[in-house]
């Protein structure tokens, strides 16, 4: 069994804010998949599909994006699926907007969601499909960011990178997370 979890807030005020990005890659993968069985069920929005013969849990908590690790946590040890079998979809500031990168463990890079995450699992050793949304720019602070929308030349290149994203993760369930890592992510100039 997999944990795909998307992380995010709940509320339509946070709905495709750059902080979402987790909630929108979930949102394209049960679209795609036709999921509709949804359930609320330890802390978070859940539901249950076979894909490529595996069961697969999609997961968006709804603790806030800083207390993501309580569900995601608190499901993987429900289901006793190990680390290696979590694949978290996320925002990150280190990286331009649409650029995706996935890292199979890493630290939490300032991320509150990610701290939680490594906190309530217990490791850092666990798979991230990580979505580009950059430094704020203007004179706004990385809150003012992360909770607000894309804007400009950011919006085509965000909402691109997060088909792409679904695509590394049907890619990973079924080819596995190396064979994604070296089909989607961005190639080192040499």
């Amino acid at each position: 069994m997999k944990i795909i979890a998307g992380l995010g807030n709940p509320g339509k005020e946070y709905e495709h804010t750059r902080h979402n990005m987790g909630f929108d890659v979930i949102d394209e993968l049960a679209r795609r998949w036709n999921v509709t069985n949804w359930k609320s069920a330890m802390k978070a929005e859940i539901a249950q599909v076979i894909y490529n013969g595996e069961k697969v849990l999609l997961v968006k908590p709804m603790t806030y994006m800083n207390n993501s690790g309580e569900a995601v946590g608190a499901i993987s040890k429900y289901y006793k699926v190990g680390l290696d079998d979590i694949y978290i979809i996320c925002d990150d500031l280190d990286l331009p907007p649409g650029k995706t990168r996935i890292r199979k463990k890493g630290s939490a890079g300032g991320h509150n969601g990610m701290k939680s995450l490594i906190a309530h699992l217990g490791s850092e050793n666990f798979n991230r499909f990580r979505i580009g949304v950059g430094h704020p720019k203007d004179g706004h602070t990385v809150v003012d960011h992360v909770l607000s929308r894309p804007y400009g030349e950011d919006i085509e290149k965000i909402e691109e990178a997060k088909l792409h994203t679904a695509d590394s993760v049907e890619a990973a369930l079924k080819d596995g997370v190396d064979h994604a890592m070296n089909a989607f992510n961005p190639k080192r100039k040499g």
